[in-house]
C-alpha cells in the first residue's frame, strides 16, 4: 500500500469505530428514553439518532479528519445532511432486501449499515472533509 492508500484505509478505520460509537450511544439513549423514561418509540429514536449524529461529527471532526474544515458550523451542516441521506439510504436497502428480496430482516440491516457506511464515509470524505 503506498501512503496515500494506508491514510485513506486509517481514515476508514478510524469513521468505522466511530460509527459504532454511534451506534451504541443510540441503541442506549433510544432504549432509555422509551423504556425508562416511557417516550413515544419515534421520539425516542430520534433523541437517540441525533445525540449519536453529534457524537459522530464531533469524533470525526477532531479525531478521524482532524478538523480540516474551516468552518465547523458548515461541516456539521453537511455532516447531519449526509447522515440524514444516509438514514434515507438504510430504509431504503431495508426494504429492498427484506421486503422485496425476502432476505431475512437482519441480513437486511447488515447489508444496509455496510452500503450506509461506504455512502458516509466517501460523502464526507469527498466533499467535508477533503484538504
Amino acid at each position: 500500500m503506498d501512503a496515500f492508500q494506508t491514510a485513506l484505509f486509517q481514515k476508514m478505520l478510524k469513521f468505522g469505530i466511530v460509527g459504532l460509537s454511534g451506534m451504541c450511544i443510540d441503541f442506549s439513549i433510544t432504549w432509555v428514553c422509551k423504556e425508562k423514561i416511557k417516550l413515544n418509540k419515534y421520539i425516542a429514536n430520534t433523541i437517540g439518532f441525533s445525540v449519536a449524529v453529534i457524537n459522530n461529527f464531533y469524533l470525526n471532526y477532531i479525531w478521524t479528519f482532524k478538523g480540516v474544515h474551516s468552518s465547523i458550523p458548515s461541516a456539521f451542516g453537511l455532516f447531519v445532511l449526509f447522515a440524514a441521506i444516509g438514514l434515507i439510504l438504510n430504509n431504503f436497502f431495508v426494504y429492498l432486501f427484506h421486503g422485496l428480496g425476502s432476505l431475512n430482516f437482519y441480513i437486511s440491516k447488515a447489508l444496509a449499515i455496510i452500503g450506509v457506511f461506504i455512502w458516509n464515509f466517501g460523502s464526507n470524505y469527498i466533499f467535508n472533509f477533503h484538504k
